[in-house]
């Protein structure tokens, strides 16, 4: 039930589905479309001029917007609007709790300790240690530093000022005040598997994909990269590893089939049909369709099967679109074409759509939050690590190009 503060705040703009969120290297931007069809879009608003935008949420709940900072120097900050973007607040980022190896959950401040900021270099000092400690005076106290927030959620319908987040180096945090406070899970932190995690595009492990089942907020899945898929059916008080059926080509024929060690890059619940679940993993494309307890791999995505984004049509959950490249050590389109994929009957067959996307000398990539599906079922967004934006209003089969040059896009959100 929501509560008070959430029922003064009034429906905006972005919970109509007609506002487009770019989350870029250099500022967040707002988009809109022109015409009655959805296309073109045009950009109406830039916050965060010159800023590393790194995850942003678009609450349906309430209107929300939150943006996930990483100023180098000042650290990982959160902001949220509740304005359509006119005005933003900051709020509280995640912190870990400061102790010796002491993993008790602290809420962390508005304003970060000096301790907490990384180095000059913008990187965390050691971030990829769970041990590891900052550059302080009193590093010997601090735990790991929060390297980058890469997921937010909404928590349910019934929490419903409740978020997640997920975060490099592999904290999965709470919130139940709109991001005022967060409370790393130390059930998920303090598994004993999770030493086994090992960093995939980044040196640190990190959850990427947070998916919170409509019928049950107390059921959440989260994807680790690399470390498989969790899932807890409490509210985060207990976890049960569940990516058993995918495979990891990169490691020995023994332990191929080893949930610990999966890449799954991204993973998404379909909205009306939550047992169904897709990902595309770093050696394909998986899907389940027992909520999780069991993947089977789709070898029948065209032109290749790695990639970084999935989207699911959210009341059909045999529809999905992929966005393919050649592969790991060669990140960009196959031939210098670039194509979506999507698939209508579970991935049985595939479609290939090209229309208005470049078909040569195209070196676009298509990071995993930048393939975006509205709640309509048929508009979709790509966006990619060199500026690129495309829309498409007839689900995916012919695309529009932004006419603008932006920063390298890191995520897209309806």
């Amino acid at each position: 039930m929501a509560n008070s503060a959430s029922a003064r705040r009034s429906p905006p703009t972005a919970m109509r589905g007609t506002v487009l969120w770019a989350a870029t290297r250099k500022g967040l931007f707002r988009l809109e479309p022109e015409g009655s069809n959805g296309q073109p879009w045009r950009i109406v608003r830039v916050s965060f001029v010159g800023q590393p935008v790194t995850m942003l949420l678009s609450d349906r709940r309430d209107g929300a917007i939150y943006a996930a900072l990483n100023l180098g120097h000042f650290g990982v900050k959160l902001h949220r609007s509740d304005d359509d973007g006119d005005t933003w607040t900051e709020v509280a980022a995640p912190v870990y709790p400061q102790s010796n190896g002491s993993t008790t959950p602290v809420k962390a401040a508005v304003e970060l300790p000096d301790h907490e900021s990384p180095s000059e270099s913008g990187t965390a000092p050691d971030a990829g240690s769970d041990t590891a400690a900052t550059s302080a005076p009193n590093a010997a106290a601090a735990g790991p530093a929060v390297k980058q927030i890469w997921s937010l959620e909404a928590a349910g319908p019934e929490a419903a000022d409740g978020l997640w987040c997920g975060t490099l180096p592999g904290g999965l945090f709470h919130s139940s005040d709109r991001g005022a406070s967060w409370t790393l899970n130390a059930s998920l932190w303090e598994q004993p598997e999770r030493k086994n995690w090992m960093g995939g595009g980044y040196d640190v492990p990190g959850i990427h994909s947070i998916c919170v089942d409509p019928r049950d907020p107390r059921h959440v899945l989260v994807g680790v990269s690399c470390g498989g898929v969790w899932r807890t059916r409490d509210s985060g008080s207990t976890w049960s590893q569940t990516a058993h059926g995918m495979i990891a080509d990169y490691m020995p024929p023994q332990r191929r089939e080893d949930p610990q060690i999966q890449d799954p890059h991204r993973m998404v619940q379909c909205a009306a049909d939550p047992e169904v679940l897709w990902v595309q993993h770093h050696n394909g494309v998986f899907k389940s369709t027992n909520g999780a307890a069991r993947w089977e791999r789709i070898e029948t995505i065209r032109p290749s099967g790695f990639g970084f984004g999935v989207a699911v049509h959210p009341r059909d959950s045999q529809t999905a679109w992929f966005v393919p490249a050649i592969k790991d050590e060669l990140r960009v389109p196959v031939d210098g074409r670039l194509v979506v994929a999507r698939t209508r009957d579970g991935g049985h067959t595939c479609e290939m759509f090209s229309t208005g996307l470049p078909q040569e000398h195209c070196y676009d990539l298509i990071y995993r939050h930048a393939l975006e599906i509205c709640p309509d079922g048929n508009q979709l967004a790509i966006g990619s690590t060199t500026g690129n934006l495309w829309t498409s209003s007839d689900a995916g089969e012919t695309w529009a190009q932004v006419p603008n040059h932006l920063p390298p896009i890191y995520a897209l959100r309806f």
